[in-house]
């Protein structure tokens, strides 16, 4: 597949088939996590994968009903190791990095006929007790991995024309 179709097919997965993903697959979704570009190149960030299922259902426990994450196959971790950085602005750099990272990995991943689901909604310092990441690092986002059971909805974009001005903003 190539990068604009796996742009324009992706969609977000809340139904996995009851099978595993193969290491050369997650070798792979989490290789374009390492390739993916970071402010000052740090690359301040690590990925918890989790396959246990008991570890799956505490997560789920943590996420506000999205109980679905408990029969993904896989949950993504992405863990920021230095998140008290900031950008030139003033913005939270570990934020804007994983971000990148976590995008990377679900392209790949759909390139590779697997789907994902990007998990925003959680308890921080459950999530970070639940995978014993320490007090000095952040969970940022859960994403989970496996086989659709199901093609995701395509929710629709906005035209070009509204999301884009030039020179100024308008």
């Amino acid at each position: 597949m190539d990068l604009f179709s796996a742009i324009k097919t992706r969609r977000s997965i809340r139904s996995y088939l009851p099978r595993d993903v193969e290491q050369e697959k997650l070798a792979k979704v989490l290789e374009a996590a390492r390739l993916a570009p970071s402010g000052a190149n740090r690359q301040a960030w690590k990925f918890v994968v989790v396959r246990e299922r008991v570890v799956r259902k505490e997560l789920a426990g943590i996420t506000r009903g999205q109980n679905f994450i408990a029969d993904a196959p896989a949950v993504i971790a992405a863990v920021a190791t230095d998140p008290g950085v900031t950008t030139g602005s003033g913005e939270p750099a570990h934020r804007i990095d994983i971000a990148i990272a976590v995008d990377h990995m679900t392209l790949a991943a759909h390139a590779l006929g697997l789907g994902t689901c990007w998990i925003g909604a959680f308890d921080q310092r459950g999530a970070e007790r639940v995978l014993g990441v320490p007090g000095s690092a952040e969970v940022v986002v859960l994403m989970t991995l496996g086989y659709p059971a199901a093609e995701g909805v395509f929710k629709g974009r906005k035209t070009i024309e509204e999301i884009v001005c030039y020179d100024k903003f308008s």
